[in-house]
């Protein structure tokens, strides 16, 4: 074995170092002076630790069902807390980002295609898709939407920093599309089959919108996590994530457990940081989230998606033509961002059929398409939603 070989996994590392974050110091806020307020997530153990957290907190933004906190206070206050033996963690309340920028061809090359023909169509299956949220009435859609959830305001006035531009759409709900970027994934995942528009690799799962990002694709740890928790207490069965960052949050890694524990199918955008090696994003490089990786329509990797050893499996991403808000219509984004919801909505498949997140996911990737690329590159090759099922997806 090679020294290189015998190098600890990144995985490994994060599963190291999670729980000693606080012994290291407040993770962010360097820039912060002592007497600046600033908002963190702190992680405790026990009551004293909860106790200790919310006296120390000048404000108290959000308090999870798991270990954990969302408080603001003076940054001297934080370090202070950072050295309590009952604190996990204290770290900056930081921001994640939607992971975007098409229809027939990744259904169809997935083999979707195969499992509609077989009567699969997720009916029964609760699919969440947390990020800007979902058009409430778009025509691809508004039959098979749920309920929704908002964790950040949804407002499609004023602009938006680095050239993002809110959606040409109305929020009726909270949780409405304010960017476009949740319903193009929405689509992808679970459009109606209703001869016209876009169809999704699942069609008649119910799908719920929980609004963690702004109309600037942008959301903080803090929301997502709560959304996370969110999808685990409403005993949903798959979580959607087109979003990330290259830094990771202890309060999401949380979350995440948390699903997990309840049962959750939690499925992450690798991320568009590519060509690149070892640069998994976050929340997908957690071992709670099944990473996937995006492919062009001829199999090779696409030229954007982040690889490393975290990557479960691959799925189309480049040139995905699906669903969008602005004005009920549709558009062609490229991304890892539209490879995770072809992911949660072969997961939907299954587990209308009865299988546990556990048992889906291992489904999913004991079934994928070898298609030549490393497993850094692909994990354990391309999804294929007809073979998940048992189907004969030997068609082309």
């Amino acid at each position: 074995m090679s020294d290189k070989d015998s190098q600890p996994s990144r995985r490994t590392i994060l599963q190291a170092t999670t729980g000693a974050l606080a012994s290291a110091g407040i993770v962010g806020l360097s820039s912060a002076k002592p007497a600046d307020k600033v908002e963190v997530n702190v992680g405790f153990d026990g009551p004293s630790g909860r106790n200790a957290t919310l006296s120390a907190a000048d404000d108290v933004v959000r308090e999870f069902n798991f270990d954990a906190a969302t408080i603001q206070l003076p940054k001297k206050g934080a370090e202070a807390l950072a050295r309590n033996p009952n604190i996990r963690y204290v770290e900056e309340n930081g921001t994640m980002h939607a992971l975007a920028e098409t229809e027939g061809w990744g259904i169809d090359r997935v083999d979707a295609d195969v499992a509609h023909a077989n009567g699969e169509t997720g009916s029964g299956a609760d699919i969440a898709i947390l990020d800007t949220g979902i058009d409430s009435d778009h025509p691809d859609l508004q039959a098979n939407i749920g309920s929704g959830k908002s964790f950040v305001s949804c407002s499609t006035k004023g602009g938006c920093r680095f050239g993002a531009k809110p959606a040409d759409n109305t929020c009726y709900q909270s949780w409405d599309d304010d960017n476009n970027h949740g319903t193009h994934c929405a689509g992808i995942a679970n459009a109606v089959d209703n001869t016209e528009g876009v169809i999704g690799v699942s069609t008649e799962a119910t799908l719920h919108a929980v609004k963690v990002l702004d109309k600037c694709g942008s959301g903080s740890f803090s929301d997502i996590a709560a959304g996370v928790e969110y999808v685990a207490d409403q005993g949903w069965d798959v979580g959607s994530m087109s979003l990330g960052a290259s830094s990771g949050s202890s309060a999401l890694r949380d979350a995440c457990q948390y699903a997990v524990n309840a049962g959750v199918l939690l499925v992450g955008a690798a991320g568009n940081s590519g060509p690149c090696t070892d640069c998994v994003g976050y929340p997908a490089a957690y071992p709670e989230v099944m990473a996937v990786s995006s492919t062009a329509s001829d199999d090779t990797l696409s030229d954007f998606s982040s690889t490393g050893p975290e990557v479960e499996i691959a799925a189309p991403g480049t040139d995905i033509y699906s669903s969008v808000a602005s004005n009920g219509g549709y558009d062609t984004y490229s991304g890892t961002s539209m490879a995770t919801p072809h992911v949660a909505g072969a997961a939907g498949l299954l587990m209308a059929n009865g299988y546990t997140a556990s048992e889906a996911r291992d489904q999913l990737t004991s079934t994928a398409e070898d298609i030549g690329l490393s497993s850094n590159e692909s994990g354990a090759g391309l999804l294929d939603a007809a073979a998940s099922l048992g189907l004969d997806s030997s068609d082309n």
